[in-house]
């Protein structure tokens, strides 16, 4: 049998919560609404501070005002430039975006978690929520660490979840170490020379560099013995050129992502790319330049973090999977977890529930009472039997 956290009283507030989050999506970096609604929700539980950060975040600090722990428990303010397809009370009244990757939920759980430590403040040490923008793109952790307010809260430990469809509901998804992937989008640009497409000899055309690229990062991907764990390259965009039939182009883009498990085969992985890319333009005589945007470290599990969030399930009497590998998609909580000691882990939101990002997405509202109950339940175990 799954005991799931029991309700508190206001359950039926988080998930009016929930909804009203639902209803009004903003994505990354524009989430002023988001963020004042959360703001006057959360003071009810009347916080010692409130600390803005990169702009639309927000930190609430529950200080003992004496030495001891500081934790992180974090949530995310984004949704995704997505058109919803749904037929609920709650679907989106902003078109073009939608909650569809559950962010909606991973904030009324944390707001439940502020209520719960409002009436059992840490009697050392001080307990943050913190409400972080920007997690979709990737900028979002990092600007909230370079934040001059940041530096009052800088964690011992920190702490999020991830609903994961597929999983059974309920189910802690967990591993110690690498949980989910490093990731960043490379960008490049070759400048050759156009010419009349009846004289191609008389230009640099980049077809032939793109070409080459393509199959060796094939060859790449194939590569079981360069790197420590799984890596790849996924050609994610090419423009070559423009519709003239009379023209052979001198100008070319390529978009990649590239993806490891661990955060040292990404650096790896970065230098092999880039190595084929000059030798490339090189032989065929061409300008290059390689940028990155989104990058993603991999999110690694502490093992102490790890461990408690076991505990923590066993207590709710919570199904617990360690699953063997890491996640292939990537988390901004990377940032903080290169940095602090951390904790992430999966909840488990149904077999049949439809794949984050998708159209139809709803987060679940039977999941807030277990995802609070957990970090309820980390949170006991670090102010109350260390």
């Amino acid at each position: 049998m799954i005991i799931a956290c029991k309700p508190y009283d206001s359950m039926n507030e988080l998930i009016s919560l929930r909804k009203y989050l639902h209803q009004h999506p903003e994505i990354s970096n524009n989430e002023y609404g988001t963020s004042a609604h959360i703001s006057a929700f959360m003071e009810q539980f009347l916080p010692d501070r409130v600390i803005p950060l990169s702009g639309t975040g927000r930190a609430f600090v529950f200080d003992s005002g004496k030495e001891g722990p500081t934790v992180i428990f974090r949530a995310e303010l984004d949704a995704l430039p997505i058109h919803e397809e749904n037929d609920l009370d709650h679907v989106s009244l902003n078109p073009g975006v939608a909650h569809v990757c559950g962010h909606d939920g991973h904030m009324a759980i944390l707001a439940g978690l502020a209520e719960k430590i409002s009436r059992d403040r840490p009697k050392a040490g001080k307990a943050v929520m913190l409400f972080q923008p920007a997690e979709e793109v990737e900028q979002g952790a990092r600007a909230v660490m370079e934040d001059a307010g940041f530096k009052d809260i800088e964690p011992d430990y920190i702490f999020a979840l991830h609903n994961i469809p597929g999983a059974s509901m309920h189910r802690v998804l967990l591993r110690t170490g690498s949980f989910a992937a490093a990731s960043r989008g490379m960008t490049v640009r070759f400048t050759g020379r156009t010419s009349h497409a009846g004289e191609p000899e008389k230009g640099i055309n980049p077809a032939g560099a793109v070409a080459r690229i393509i199959r060796r990062m094939q060859e790449l991907n194939a590569h079981t013995t360069l790197f420590r764990d799984l890596t790849f390259a996924t050609v994610i965009h090419i423009l070559l050129g423009e519709i003239s039939f009379g023209t052979s182009p001198g100008y070319a883009e390529m978009r990649f992502t590239l993806r490891a498990v661990e955060n040292s085969d990404m650096d790896l992985l970065s230098v092999e790319a880039e190595r084929i890319v000059e030798e490339t333009a090189r032989e065929e005589r061409l300008g290059h330049d390689i940028a990155y945007c989104e990058i993603f470290p991999a999110t690694v599990n502490h093992e102490t973090c790890a461990e408690w969030i076991r505990q923590s399930a066993e207590t709710l009497q919570l199904p617990v999977e360690i699953i063997e590998k890491p996640f292939r998609w990537s988390e901004d909580f990377g940032y903080y977890t290169a940095k602090y000691k951390g904790g992430f882990f999966g909840l488990g939101s149904g077999e049949e529930q439809p794949a984050l990002h998708n159209p139809d997405f709803d987060f679940p509202d039977e999941l807030i009472g277990t995802g609070l109950g957990l970090f309820y339940s980390i949170y006991r175990k670090i102010y109350f039997t260390q």
